[in-house]
């Protein structure tokens, strides 16, 4: 299959630092070109992630005018890294890609076209993308390969385990509750809001906690203990959090839903001993020490196609100034209830 770049594409550029209205706008650039060890991708669909919102608001350490950490869509061209280091990708062919600098140290994917590292990228079978469509598809790379690694590499969840996700109403919490649920373990999850409680208890949660500064002391006085924690809320329950694992135990930090703000932690006197803590950043992906062929990607879009796990988009928005505009809105308020994309071309 040939397919002929275009010399300028449509990109949403990140102009400034400030509101969705002020930052985002619709520009026409240069089309990025293969480089070695690279592939160029038609953007079908792509996440939005709160990495982004602190991209456009200059919370980030690193961003690029084009941001946007992950998409799926079709090889266009790609390069090997080295003459001896095998075959690219063949032009036509389905992936998703995530992470290895896109949106922070190279172009992202908030484009029509992004190039991103051949190391990040994960080719879909075309069967399955013909089941989900993209927007479903774009809903999975960077959220379920996070949550995946997070899970099943830095908590080891086994089975009948009693798990502790907090913040498990963001999209990655979301994605948690179902790839666990999906596994066999018994789900607590807390969520900032009473009426959400219905929408958890449905993807099999057996019971629902109301977040707040309150909540740890409330559980810490109760003698609660959970085998595992999966720590989303971020610093400002951390503490608390990890007097909530039980001897042996884990708990790894991934998300920060309740701001950046940095805490006083002295692990002598406010750590139990016993307790194993880790964090995760999915920055790391594609890495020698963590290839994102770790991830069953391919497993999990079948896992959804086949209607074995849940993974439909909350929201859905068109490519352009509006929609994204309105995408970064809504995560600023806090109402995304799970993860939104944004349809580039929704052809197969």
């Amino acid at each position: 299959m040939t397919i002929t770049l275009p010399v300028t594409m449509r990109a949403i550029v990140l102009e400034r630092f400030g509101s969705p209205e002020d930052s985002l706008k619709l520009k026409d650039v240069p089309t990025p070109a293969p480089t070695p060890g690279h592939a160029i991708i038609k953007v079908k669909a792509f996440g939005i992630n709160h990495a982004e919102m602190h991209m456009r608001r200059g919370e980030w350490a690193e961003y690029m005018p084009i941001i946007g950490i992950e998409c799926v869509g079709v090889i266009v061209s790609s390069l090997p890294a080295t003459a001896s280091s095998g075959p690219a990708l063949e032009p036509g062919t389905p992936v998703v890609t995530l992470m290895g600098g896109l949106g922070r140290t190279i172009n992202g994917s908030y484009a029509e076209y992004t190039c991103a590292p051949l190391t990040n990228i994960v080719p879909i079978p075309r069967t399955l993308v013909a089941k989900l469509g993209w927007a479903r598809l774009g809903a999975l790379p960077e959220t379920y390969a996070t949550a995946w690694t997070c899970l099943f590499r830095n908590l080891d969840l086994q089975p009948g385990e009693r798990l502790l996700i907090r913040g498990a109403t963001s999209s990655f919490g979301a994605a948690a509750v179902k790839l666990a649920v999906n596994h066999g373990a018994v789900v607590s999850a807390t969520s900032r809001k009473v009426e959400r409680a219905e929408r958890l208890e449905a993807l099999g949660v057996t019971e629902v906690l109301l977040e707040g500064t309150a909540l740890g002391e409330k559980l810490i006085s109760e003698g609660r203990k959970f085998d595992k924690v999966l720590e989303l809320v971020g610093n400002s329950t951390l503490l608390h959090s990890l007097k909530l694992v039980r001897r042996d135990g884990r708990l790894c930090l991934a998300g920060f839903l309740g701001g950046l703000a940095p805490i006083e932690f002295n692990p002598l006197l406010q750590m139990a001993s016993g307790v194993h803590f880790s964090f995760f950043g999915s920055f790391v992906f594609g890495s020698d020490e963590f290839p994102l062929t770790d991830v069953p990607l391919a497993d999990i879009v079948d896992l959804v196609a086949s209607g074995k796990l849940e993974a439909e988009p909350k929201s859905v928005f068109e490519f352009g100034e509006s929609g994204v505009r309105e995408a970064h809105r809504v995560m600023e308020a806090g109402q995304a209830g799970g993860k939104m994309v944004v349809v580039v071309d929704s052809a197969l």
